[in-house]
């Protein structure tokens, strides 16, 4: 899992992602094990930074159970059952604040 994680931040920073976080949920909550969040600079990059882990992910025969988001550009949800990735523009993030939601969960640092 820890080898799934370092390659989504590895894939967001080569896009220049900002903002990444992961929060480790095992003690909170059973919809998933993390967290993935990140900003995007407008919905082209949150879009270009959702294909782009999406196509490399998939190179490794991982693939999301499932994805919503994309026709807005705010926000996009990758679902990979045990990862949820959120990438975000700057003031959905603000607005939705999942680190103060979820902020009994553990950061992880990578």
């Amino acid at each position: 899992m820890e080898k799934v994680i370092k390659k989504i931040h590895e894939l967001l920073s080569d896009k220049k992602a900002q903002d990444i976080v992961t929060l480790s949920l095992f003690e909170v909550t059973t919809i998933a094990d993390y967290f993935i969040l990140a900003t995007g600079t407008s919905s082209t990059h949150i879009n270009a930074l959702s294909e782009h882990i999406e196509k490399e992910l998939a190179k490794e025969q991982i693939f999301p159970r499932h994805k919503e988001g994309k026709r807005n550009g705010e926000w996009v949800l990758m679902d990979y059952t045990d990862i949820v990735i959120h990438i975000f523009n700057r003031e959905t993030r603000a607005y939705y604040d999942l680190e103060r939601i979820w902020s009994d969960a553990k950061y992880i640092e990578i």
